[in-house]
């Protein structure tokens, strides 16, 4: 990627914002770092970031702690190139030229970290083929 070449951008979304996808805005910023533009929201963000789910990254090393649960706005979804909801059932404004996808996840809300670490893990692997499909 040559400077010319602009970052693609993703958004993850989830209602609360508070779990799902905040593991996958995280396991982005982790993996592809500045390569890739990270957002996250939610249509009703919760007060704060589930602490399993800070638990369950802070076992791999990510430590989520400081974020915080954001609205979802139809300025981030325009400039986002790949929209992810996480299969709360979230709906977000749909432009023309953007890629929307919905991965299907259980959600963490109101589980142990012992529930949230296969959610984390599959949230894992499939950031790993979304940055490879990206970035390469």
């Amino acid at each position: 990627m040559t400077d010319s070449t602009p970052r693609p951008s993703v958004l993850f979304v989830c209602v609360h914002n508070a779990g799902r996808s905040q593991m996958a805005a995280a396991f982005l910023s982790h993996l592809a770092g500045d390569r890739v533009e990270v957002r996250s929201a939610g249509s009703a963000p919760a007060g704060t970031v589930n602490p399993a789910v800070v638990e369950a990254m802070n076992e791999v090393g990510i430590d989520i702690s400081a974020e915080t649960p954001k609205i979802l706005t139809t300025q981030a979804v325009q400039a986002s190139d790949v929209v992810i909801t996480m299969g709360c059932g979230d709906t977000c404004p749909v432009f023309p030229g953007k890629r929307y996808l919905d991965w299907q996840l259980d959600d963490p809300a109101g589980q142990g970290v012992d529930a949230v670490r296969p959610i984390r893990d599959d949230i894992e692997h499939r950031i790993r083929a979304l940055v490879n499909d990206l970035i390469g």
